[in-house]
């Protein structure tokens, strides 16, 4: 009976799970832990979106300290010499939250080098920067260009070229890559955070002109373009003249440097195409097939695109974009007249470079993003209430022999709303000195009437986008003597 009992056992469980389902279900197993291991390693590096949080050391690759200047090789792109991994502290990336629609929305425009990337440099530097912006309440928008050599403060690397972020990024594969610290470069010389980026290749740029019918544009100049790729002679485009450029045309009109004006005339025509682009947005000939295909022109020019952005947000802002006038869109470059030509060694060798005249790029910055907010010079309300709504953090330094000056000013400038975030002693000062680090205006402008500031002497531009502080205030013996102070 018990032999029969188990015999009847044994049928009843084969008429449950017969053998092909348990083979099934191995073979299931056995996927499901193989796509666990392969979705870990696939994503553990994962450099196509930014994504918050320090990658892991083993997606790092061992690289120079990272300290002072970067070393560059004689094209001038940053090399890494694979002795020690970086000392860096990698400037933090995360998502941008999604976009509600209704607040400003500003990207970073992302260019590489051809000759580096004609001789397939790993890391490319950038070649193009440009930084737009919409702002759908007050339904603006503006474009503001940055030439490559211009010296700045990379986070983590100290000063070097600006079009060496994206490269460093790269090379040393830091949170968000080279876009991400390209972003974090930027908004430190403009003061103005940035959402998105995207970083656009030279086939994906080509590829997308030629779909929307090429891009009109009307040189205001005489230029020889030199189109990619061999095959084609020298193109000269007459100035005054309206022509309609294929993707490849388009490509070597937005990067020739042949006029007088070199890289600001090359940024004012980039800047052209992007324009040319919109009129084809605002046409509704070719708007309706434009927007019938994006979803498939996405889908097939993605790897040749690297963007934080979604496709449904980058259909929103093409839709807003198309409504917003012309004559609302605010065009800039960082010309010749924002800076001062300076003649450094790198080594070992001669190189010019940029420096940025921070005044001077504030009032453009101001132009560009000047629609609303305290940017704006035109912006409404009392002199107070532009300061409150600017946050500067402020240190008050007492330079004169009046002890405890600077903790009683620290708190009367509290009460008036400012954000005084420290107060200490200096050395002596005859006349009250305000440095400026990071460039609020507002701020300025009401100390200037709240102490009767009344040379320009006394305010000192000492751009630094690393300090603690926005604005730092030496406090004077004309202080002492003529304060509204109670």
């Amino acid at each position: 009976m018990d032999q029969l009992k188990l015999k009847n056992n044994s049928l009843n469980w084969k008429e449950i799970f017969p053998l092909r389902r348990i083979i099934f279900l191995a073979v299931g197993l056995i996927l499901a832990v193989v796509l666990f291991i392969f979705v870990k390693n696939f994503t553990t590096c994962w450099r196509i979106t930014s994504l918050p949080g320090v990658a892991p050391k083993s997606c790092q690759v061992s690289q120079g300290s990272g300290e002072g200047t970067p070393q560059v090789n004689p094209e001038g792109t940053p090399v890494v010499d694979g002795t020690a991994v970086p000392t860096i502290e990698a400037p933090a990336v995360e998502l941008p939250p999604p976009w509600d629609g209704a607040s400003r929305v500003t990207m970073l425009l992302i260019g590489l080098d051809y000759r580096d990337w004609e001789t397939s440099v790993d890391a490319p530097r950038s070649d193009t920067m440009i930084v737009l912006t919409i702002d759908p309440v007050t339904m603006t928008a503006g474009m503001l260009s940055i030439p490559r050599d211009l010296w700045v403060n990379i986070p983590g690397f100290g000063y070097s070229r600006i079009n060496n972020a994206y490269s460093l990024g790269e090379s040393y594969k830091l949170p968000g890559g080279g876009p991400g610290l390209a972003v974090k470069t930027v908004e430190g010389l403009i003061g103005v955070p940035i959402q998105y980026y995207a970083q656009v290749e030279f086939y994906a740029f080509e590829r997308f002109i030629d779909e929307i019918w090429g891009v009109p544009v009307t040189p205001k100049q005489t230029v020889e373009i030199d189109p990619i790729g061999g095959g084609y002679d020298h193109v000269t485009l007459e100035a005054g003249v309206t022509v309609t450029l294929p993707g490849n045309y388009a490509l070597a009109y937005a990067r020739a440097r042949s006029t007088e004006g070199g890289d600001v005339d090359r940024a004012e025509r980039q800047q052209e195409v992007i324009l040319g682009i919109r009129t084809r947005l605002v046409d509704p000939e070719y708007f309706i097939p434009i927007i019938g295909n994006a979803p498939a022109l996405y889908q097939e020019l993605s790897a040749g695109i690297n963007t934080n952005m979604s496709l449904n947000d980058a259909i929103r802002l093409g839709l807003l974009a198309k409504d917003i006038p012309l004559d609302s869109i605010q065009r800039g470059v960082i010309g010749f007249d924002m800076v001062t030509l300076h003649t450094i060694t790198l080594n070992g060798a001669a190189a010019e470079v940029l420096k940025p005249i921070p005044d001077k790029i504030r009032v453009l910055r101001d132009e560009i993003f000047g629609s609303s907010g305290v940017l704006s010079p035109m912006a409404t309300g009392s002199s107070v209430e532009l300061m409150v709504a600017e946050g500067a953090r402020v240190q008050v330094l007492n330079g004169t022999a009046t002890e405890g000056l600077a903790a009683e000013t620290q708190a009367y400038l509290v009460s008036q709303g400012m954000n005084v975030v420290s107060s200490e002693n200096a050395e002596w000062s005859a006349r009250t000195i305000v440095f400026d680090y990071t460039g609020k205006p507002y701020t300025l402008k009401y100390l200037a009437g709240l102490m009767n500031l009344t040379s320009y002497a006394q305010f000192r531009s000492a751009y630094d986008p690393t300090s603690s502080v926005d604005v730092a205030i030496i406090l004077g013996d004309d202080w002492v003597y003529n304060n509204p102070m109670p």
